[in-house]
């Protein structure tokens, strides 16, 4: 993702658009005027249901961060400017509509969603440039040791996201929890990045 301002604060505007008709669709449902139309899991959860998201994101996230410390790679992670933490937790509602929401939509057959959740989250996990980089119009390759294991803890967590989403304690598969899974995600590695010096500047 570029760094570029102007970019940045069109994505989060975008964004922001797109979180307001997923709630405008949640409160339609909760009035009982479902919108046939309805962008994906619009439903409410139970509170227990977010908690149990974010506590689960957040073993995840020490799981990645004392890795990474274990095995020398936090001085390899990448900067990001305020502006791009915004657009990070924006994002985070957009990637769980079109991830946990379209790509894997709810179906009788377990055999057939775990498989599309498999794949799925290696999707997931291969565009977020960990692997790869976008540099002068080509990709360049970083198949480093950083690179597989920011790869894999991306791949866990969007199982999770997807256990969420499924799991009996989210009785009607809303996306609420996916969203507070994730948000506490980003929130965590942008924390984690300011402690460790990688938020520099505001854009």
């Amino acid at each position: 993702m570029s760094n570029n301002p102007l970019t940045l604060l069109l994505m989060i505007g975008v964004s922001a658009y797109v979180i307001k008709l997923w709630f405008d669709d949640l409160g339609s449902w909760r009035k009982g005027k479902a919108n046939e139309r309805a962008l994906p899991g619009a439903t409410s959860a139970p509170k227990r249901a977010c908690v149990v998201a974010a506590l689960g994101t957040l073993v995840l996230l020490g799981g990645e961060t004392f890795g990474e410390l274990a095995l020398g790679l936090a001085e390899k992670q990448s900067k990001i400017t305020a502006l791009f933490a915004v657009y990070t937790l924006c994002a985070a509602f957009v990637e769980e509509i079109i991830f946990r929401g379209y790509i894997v939509p709810p179906t009788k057959s377990w055999p057939v969603r775990w498989v599309g959740v498999g794949l799925a989250s290696l999707l997931f996990a291969a565009l977020h440039p960990f692997l790869w980089d976008w540099q002068d119009s080509h990709i360049v390759w970083q198949l480093d040791a950083k690179g597989w294991f920011s790869t894999a803890a991306v791949f866990l967590t969007s199982l999770w996201f997807y256990i969420v989403r499924f799991a009996g304690f989210n009785p009607r598969q809303s996306l609420g929890p996916c969203f507070a899974g994730h948000l506490t995600k980003n929130t965590g590695v942008i924390i984690i990045k300011a402690i460790q010096g990688y938020l520099v500047g505001w854009y």
